[in-house]
């Protein structure tokens, strides 16, 4: 288990889900099911969170780069992915969201349209964003050249939703950078809010 913005796919929250009939049918309160699912949810809100607290509220004006899109890594499953609850949470906002996935980004076109900008690339996507916002843990993502990030991104924020950079790497780098349960880096860092 790591950390990270909740699960999804087909299987498990399905199978959460029937445990909690079932309880609910035989009339005893599962409240260890009731609380996963409570947390899951919750999980799916906090990069979101995390994103407005840095820079309010409205995000209109401020473009952010999502990378990936699927529930997992090696697949293009989005049930019940977490980044479609924070692409709507974002786009409800105001921002505008440049998107790249290996393999699910025409699964999220079908569902989105022309709302997002899908990229050809994991840089592409980050061409004069305001933030990075590291959604699926994809192995091409974990050790990118950060200075072809630097050049290509407005402002030097990154939002990590898997933990996929170690602390200490990031704590040499010029980039703001907030992960899941660990501390903030880099939190004085020049970035135009």
């Amino acid at each position: 288990m790591f950390p990270g913005i909740g699960y999804g796919g087909s299987c498990f929250p399905k199978d959460v889900k029937a445990l909690a009939f079932t309880a609910e049918e035989l009339n005893y309160d599962y409240k260890l099911v009731k609380m996963v699912m409570e947390v899951n949810d919750l999980q799916k809100r906090i990069l979101g969170k995390k994103v407005k607290q840095y820079f309010g509220d409205n995000l209109s004006g401020l473009t952010f780069a999502m990378w990936g899109l699927a529930f997992k890594p090696e697949t293009d499953d989005i049930r019940d992915a977490p980044a479609l609850e924070l692409i709507d949470e974002l786009l409800e906002a105001g921002a505008s969201i440049r998107v790249f996935d290996p393999e699910a980004m025409n699964n999220v076109k079908q569902i989105m349209g022309d709302r997002l900008h899908y990229a050809t690339g994991q840089y592409e996507a980050l061409e004069g964003v305001d933030a990075l916002l590291v959604v699926t843990e994809w192995s091409e993502f974990r050790n990118p050249d950060f200075a072809k990030m630097e050049k290509a991104m407005k402002q030097h924020c990154i939002f990590d939703g898997r933990n996929v950079y170690a602390l200490e790497r990031m704590e040499s780098l010029p980039f703001y950078y907030e992960s899941m349960g660990r501390k903030t880096v880099n939190a004085t860092a020049s970035v135009n809010k």
